[in-house]
């Protein structure tokens, strides 16, 4: 392949992948009946629209939210053909969606841990292991949650999409044809994933909170993890941009092991039929 390589990203639908480049999306989902049904959608980010949204930083937390309106938007679309049914998501329920997702994110893994913190807060002498065995409380409950997932056969397919769509973005970055047979022999893991990204928030939120909060108390404690968030997000954004390119430095591929390990957990390897409508997806979004 002659063309420039363009660091396209996507996510697993349901019964499909949704690929995304820098200014369209396309969905391909297996219908009903058998067949690929493909979707094209113009896009037009916020940050090609105002260039304060381009700054480091600033443009993760945009992408961030972008990508949680778009997520929901696409789910609900994907299940819409792969059923056969026509119903549009209202724009209340999109945010209400988004809402939910964020609360039990936030539940999860800020407000949970901090109250388990603050029990345990008279057995650690030192601010610093109190800290960081929040940080190992997240992780565990990041694990727990992920793995209750895969108990669930309906998930362990979408897994298997998720990892024909890291398959073939690999195989097009490699410039190799978009065969089955080529996207096959690459894996199911990649470095600019949502799963990476979600570890580094976790991972930063440790590092971040430790140098600056001390021992507050439980709402001081969430309301500075909180506070901290969109910083985190735009940190976390950055280096997966720099994980994601060619030949990242030893330092950025240690920091990406861990969100790679993960994704054993967020990866299955898909059959041909998944990964042909992969294939789809992304060809629907590369330039013409």
């Amino acid at each position: 392949m002659g063309e420039k390589i363009i660091p396209y990203g996507g996510q697993a639908v349901l019964e499909g992948v949704m690929m995304r480049g820098p200014d369209r999306m396309a969905m391909a989902v297996r219908g009903p009946e058998g067949d690929i049904l493909l979707e094209k959608y113009p896009l037009k980010p916020l940050r090609n629209r105002y260039p304060f949204f381009k700054l480091p930083l600033v443009r993760g937390v945009v992408t961030l939210f972008e990508a949680l309106f778009f997520g929901v938007k696409v789910l609900s679309r994907s299940a819409n053909l792969a059923l056969g049914e026509e119903e549009e998501i209202k724009p209340w329920e999109m945010i209400l969606t988004v809402l939910a997702g964020v609360g039990l994110a936030m539940l999860l893994f800020v407000v949970m841990p901090a109250a388990l913190i603050r029990w345990m807060e008279p057995y650690f002498a030192t601010d610093i292991w109190l800290n960081l065995t929040e940080g190992v409380i997240k992780v565990v409950a990041l694990l727990a949650y992920i793995s209750a997932l895969n108990l669930v056969p309906d998930t362990r397919r979408f897994f298997a999409n998720h990892g024909a769509e890291h398959k073939t973005l690999h195989t097009y970055e490699a410039g190799q044809e978009l065969t089955v047979e080529n996207v096959r022999g690459y894996p199911a893991r990649h470095p600019r994933c949502g799963t990476s990204f979600i570890f580094l928030v976790i991972l930063l939120s440790v590092v971040f909170f430790t140098l600056v909060a001390g021992r507050p108390t439980f709402f001081l404690r969430v309301g500075i993890h909180l506070s901290l968030l969109p910083l985190v997000a735009g940190c976390a954004y950055e280096l997966l941009r720099l994980a994601g390119r060619p030949r990242p430095n030893i330092i950025i591929r240690i920091l990406s092991l861990p969100g790679i390990f993960l994704q054993f957990l967020t990866t299955r390897e898909p059959d041909d039929q998944q990964i042909e409508v992969a294939i789809a997806a992304l060809q629907g979004v590369l330039k013409d």
